[in-house]
């Protein structure tokens, strides 16, 4: 079981000793195919430019240790590949990574790169975050280029970083994302106010939720968010739609894995009346979103609703579309939204806690996971 799809040393001129990343094969780097993972895709041509979010890290002095696997076509929730192979899980190998950006999760979580990039379209960077137990981030939706990232065409997804903290997450956006302010990441968050949004998830991960926010000393209560289930709803409609535009003419090649045919031929089925009804509930839920962030600075909750299934589990078709249904609510609504690992008590795995913030205040998001990060260290 492997992260990478092809591993290979990138580097900016001079730069020997720069900070390690790599990059999920859904994004372009000059002179490798970009496959997205699928057998469908294997014979690419290789890409003519690096994918904009890949020069900037070079001109920022990362070097690129490699392709990242991922589930095929950036379709599917369990991260498992029979074409390019499953990355393992760092938290147990014996259950799935996430998906889609599941060798990203797994890089950075086995150590092999100081951080990863990976998209996150319907919770692909902060699903397999929670999985294998490391810190990935959704931006604000339109903040970082993606130029150079397939699918062309899309309302939902968004390229973000992994990393193992905080510190390294900070330099990645600001590595990636001309615009975002390091120093207003690095900031003192212990006056920050938190709402806690009470969701459907397992209590010991709830429990681990409440704990962190108290260790670290935050002002909090509680916020209801409106509209949270019709949001992630929503955002499968969306996102069968667009994948269905993007990729529905491999179908019929021959090439593509079982159950990414089968998800294909649901998503062929959405129709514009669905589009029409999820456009409304994507108004209805950023507007829900946005209120619940006028009286707090950010809301938290937890990132997936319990623990990742086994891989035998998945094989065997337990369903794990349940995994999105407390992170896709935010890609409908575009806010930022951050998974953070915090302890279980009783676990000796890692749950995720997620942080979502205002729109284009990824900074202050990330201010917050940092304090908490570090009230968890003590």
């Amino acid at each position: 079981m492997s992260a990478f799809i092809s591993e290979f040393d990138l580097r900016a001129r001079g730069d020997a000793d720069g900070p390690t990343i790599a990059i999920k094969d859904s994004i372009d780097i000059e002179g490798y195919p970009t496959t997205a993972a699928s057998r469908a895709l294997a014979d690419a041509p290789a890409a003519t430019e690096h994918a904009e979010v890949v020069q900037r890290l070079l001109d920022a002095g990362w070097r690129i240790k490699g392709k990242t696997n991922m589930h095929e076509l950036a379709f599917g929730m369990t991260g498992i590949n029979d074409f390019t192979g499953t990355p393992e899980n760092p938290q147990d190998a014996t259950r799935i990574p996430g998906g889609s950006s599941s060798g990203s999760a797994s890089a950075v979580g086995l150590g092999l790169v100081d951080a990863a990039l990976g998209t996150d379209t319907g919770g692909s960077v902060r699903g397999p975050a929670a999985c294998c137990g490391v810190i990935g981030l959704k931006p604000t939706f339109g903040r970082i280029s993606r130029h150079g990232v397939a699918p062309l065409k899309t309302t939902l997804d968004c390229v973000g970083p992994f990393t193992r903290d905080m510190r390294a997450l900070i330099d990645a956006m600001n590595a990636i994302d001309p615009s975002f302010d390091a120093g207003i990441a690095r900031r003192d968050a212990s006056k920050m106010r938190v709402g806690i949004v009470p969701v459907d998830a397992d209590a010991s991960i709830r429990k681990a939720v409440d704990n962190a926010v108290r260790r670290a000393g935050l002002v909090s209560r509680v916020v209801e968010l409106e509209s949270i289930a019709d949001a992630f709803t929503a955002g499968l409609a969306v996102i069968n739609a667009e994948t269905w535009q993007a990729f529905g003419h491999l179908v019929d090649t021959g090439k593509l894995g079982a159950d990414l045919v089968a998800r294909l031929r649901v998503a062929s089925n959405t129709t514009a009346a669905d589009l029409d009804a999820a456009e409304n509930v994507r108004r209805i839920f950023t507007a829900a979103v946005d209120r619940a962030l006028d009286d707090v600075d950010v809301i938290v909750l937890p990132t997936l609703p319990s623990f990742p299934i086994t891989l035998e589990a998945a094989r065997a078709g337990t369903s794990v579309i349940a995994m999105s249904s407390l992170i896709r609510p935010f890609n409908l609504s575009g806010h930022p939204a951050l998974s953070l690992p915090v302890q279980v008590e009783g676990s000796s795995l890692k749950a995720g806690l997620q942080i979502v913030g205002r729109k284009g205040a990824d900074e202050h998001v990330c201010a917050v996971a940092a304090h908490i990060e570090a009230a968890l260290a003590q």
